[in-house]
This record gives C-alpha cells, sequence and structure tokens, in this order.
C-alpha cells in the first residue's frame, strides 16, 4: 500500500488512496505509477467519501485561513520593520518566522482550488507552490528552533547572550536557516508533477518506495523529534536559571511567548507527523486493509488541515501574549490607518511612537528579551 506524506491530502473521488494530492504513489526504478490496491480485497479500495468531504469542506476553511493568516502575519512584519527596526536577534528570528508562515500561506489558495475541482496550474506550477509549501513549513520550524535556543540564551547563559546575540548574527543564521530549508524541501519537489489521472489532473508525488520512506522519517524527524529535543534541553536550562533569579516575574515574561509559540507549534502539527508515520508504514504496523486505511486517510485530512491553521495562529499568540506587541499594533494602527480614515481626529493618529519606544531596552538576560513582549 502506498503511504500519505506530506503535502496537502485531496482523494479527488478516484480509487485506493493514490493520487491524492499529496499521496504518495510508489515505483519501481523504472516503472510508470500505477494505481495502488488493497492487496487484502480482489478490488480495490474505495475511498470517495473521503474526496467528497474535503471538496465540500476544505475551500471554505482554507480561505479562511488564507485570509487571517496572511493578514495576522503581515502585520507582524510590518510592526518589526515599522515599530521595532529590527533592533535585536529576537526580531529578526521573529521577522523570518512571519515571513515562513506567508510563504505557506500564499500556496493555500491553489490547495483550496484543488481540493474543489482539479489541478489546472501545470507542472511548473504544481513544483513552484509545493516548494514554497515545503520551505514555508520547514523555515517555520527552524526558526521557532531558533527561538528557543535564543530564549536559552539570554536567560542561562546571560554575559555570553551579550556578545553572541546581534544582529549580524541573527542575519547569518537567517540566511543559513533558509539554505538549509531549500535542501530539506527538496525531496517534495523533485519527486512532485502534474499529469493526468482517473478524475483529471493532479498535483502529486510519485515517490520510489525508498525515497517515500526516507521523505517521511526526515519529515518526523525535523518536524517532531527535533523540536522536541531542543525544547527539553532549553527549558530545563531555563527553568532552573528561573528557579536561582530573584526577580523571577521579568525572566518569567521574557520566555512565556517563546514557550507558548513551541507548545502550540507541537499541538498543531504533531498529531499529523503521527498520522504521517502511520500511513506511510501501514503494512509494519498492520494497517494495510481498506478499513484502516480509509481511516488513515480520514485522519491525515483532520490533522493535516489542523496543522495547516497554525500558521494564522502565531500573530494571534503575539496578541493575547506580548503586552509590547499589542502597544505597536495600537501605534501602527493610529500612524497609518486610522489617520488615512479620519484626517479630521487627531486623537486616532497622535503621535505615540516616543511613547512606545520608550520601553525598549537593551536585550539582556534580567530584562524583557522578547522582542514583542
Amino acid at each position: 500500500m502506498d503511504g500519505n506524506d506530506t503535502f496537502p491530502q485531496f482523494s479527488h473521488n478516484v480509487l485506493s488512496t493514490s493520487h491524492s494530492l499529496f499521496t504518495t504513489n510508489i515505483k519501481g526504478n523504472d516503472e510508470e505509477p500505477t494505481t495502488s490496491y488493497d492487496y487484502d480485497y480482489s478490488e480495490p479500495c474505495q475511498k470517495t467519501a473521503v474526496g467528497q468531504t474535503e471538496a465540500r469542506l476544505l475551500p471554505p476553511l482554507y480561505s479562511l485561513v488564507f485570509i487571517f493568516g496572511f493578514v495576522g502575519n503581515l502585520l507582524v512584519v510590518l510592526i518589526l520593520i515599522n515599530c521595532k527596526k529590527l533592533k535585536s536577534m529576537t526580531d529578526i528570528y521573529l521577522l523570518n518566522l512571519a515571513i515562513s508562515d506567508l510563504l505557506f500561506i500564499i500556496t493555500i489558495p491553489f490547495w483550496a482550488h484543488y481540493a474543489a475541482d482539479q489541478w489546472v496550474f501545470g507542472n511548473v506550477m504544481c513544483k513552484f507552490f509545493t516548494g514554497l509549501y515545503h520551505i514555508g513549513y520547514f523555515g517555520g520550524i527552524f526558526f521557532i528552533i531558533l527561538l528557543t535556543i535564543d530564549r536559552y540564551l539570554a536567560i542561562v547563559h546571560a554575559v555570553f547572550a551579550l556578545k553572541a546575540r546581534t544582529v549580524t548574527f541573527g542575519v547569518v543564521t537567517s540566511g543559513v536557516t533558509w539554505v538549509v530549508a531549500v535542501f530539506a524541501s527538496l525531496p517534495g519537489i523533485i519527486f512532485i508533477k502534474s499529469q493526468e489521472e482517473h478524475s483529471g489532473y493532479a498535483c502529486a508525488p510519485y515517490f520510489p518506495l525508498g525515497w517515500k520512506n526516507f521523505h517521511t522519517i526526515m519529515r518526523s524527524i525535523l518536524g517532531l523529534v527535533l523540536p522536541l529535543l531542543v525544547m527539553i534541553v532549553c527549558y530545563s536550562g531555563i527553568l532552573k536559571t528561573l528557579l536561582r533569579c530573584r526577580n523571577e516575574k521579568k525572566r518569567h515574561k521574557a520566555v512565556r511567548l517563546i514557550f507558548v509559540i513551541m507548545i502550540v507549534y507541537f499541538l498543531f502539527w504533531a498529531p499529523y507527523n503521527i498520522v504521517l508515520l502511520l500511513s506511510t508504514f501501514q503494512v509494519f504496523f498492520g494497517l494495510s486493509n481498506c478499513t484502516n486505511s480509509s481511516q488513515l486517510d480520514q485522519a491525515m485530512q483532520v490533522t493535516e488541515t489542523l496543522g495547516m491553521t497554525h500558521c494564522c495562529i502565531n500573530p494571534i499568540i503575539y496578541a493575547f501574549v506580548g503586552e509590547k506587541f499589542r502597544r505597536y499594533l495600537s501605534v501602527f494602527f493610529r500612524k497609518h490607518v486610522a489617520k488615512h480614515l479620519c484626517k479630521q481626529c487627531p486623537v486616532f493618529y497622535r503621535e505615540t511612537g516616543d511613547r512606545v519606544s520608550s520601553t525598549y531596552t537593551p536585550s539582556t538576560g534580567e530584562q524583557e528579551v522578547s522582542a514583542v513582549l
């Protein structure tokens, strides 16, 4: 049986689990991809209900995710550039995290159209948007990891952090991170293509078996195991330091935002990573019969949709957890929005930047080191 891989799952009412947008269709060394069958049965495994549900529910849901995610992350980018002025390494990482989410988000309208119909944008655009999808996803993971390490250095190794946590170092490490994200995305880009299937054109991956297994394992390590290890190591050290800190309130505020970002990431993406492993290795886990395979397809649909909504969550976290972010948002609204909407209402756009910027102090282990707290 073929397994699902790391792409949006759209079935299009076809036989078996093959040819959903991001379901892996296994092929041999030189063989053309073929329809997958459940070998415990004499007939192909019918899964039309999954595709019908996707076509009905995913387009409006993805549209909402796109609107809220695009507006929210664009506001984060504008606030970090116009209000924060990118004064710290944390600012650089938060900016790149928002850009990662935006790369991911701009592909969503195309997956929404694909869920409702078929892939009509051609092979080049199939590879291009799949590449953005993967780069945005992996970039988001890596910058959350860098933010966690940044909190660890600022709090546990505050003296060293004064020298190491510079804007220049943040820019350099961000550049390296983007290169790593591109390399992690290459298998998904190389093995995906657009071609005609049973019910129209599909944008689907055609992994050789070995590459399919490697891609799933790599996805699980980078998307689940590595962030979990970093979180355990870093926050264990942070908690030990907080217990010895006399000004515990400031230290708590300094780590709270990044901790919430990391936890929310796990809540939204860990279920998908687990289902992905089960789906890819169905035979190994004894789940290769038609009933279990259909249930895994449904679980994949639900968990991946949950994961894709994560791209619009970080701005909400900033708004609820970050006091500074709320102040900067208020300043940005007064200065760039309300001022143009109501030119005769000076109360909406009088300059408050000096008052807000006066709350900013250089980042150290003893201060509010989070960029938008």
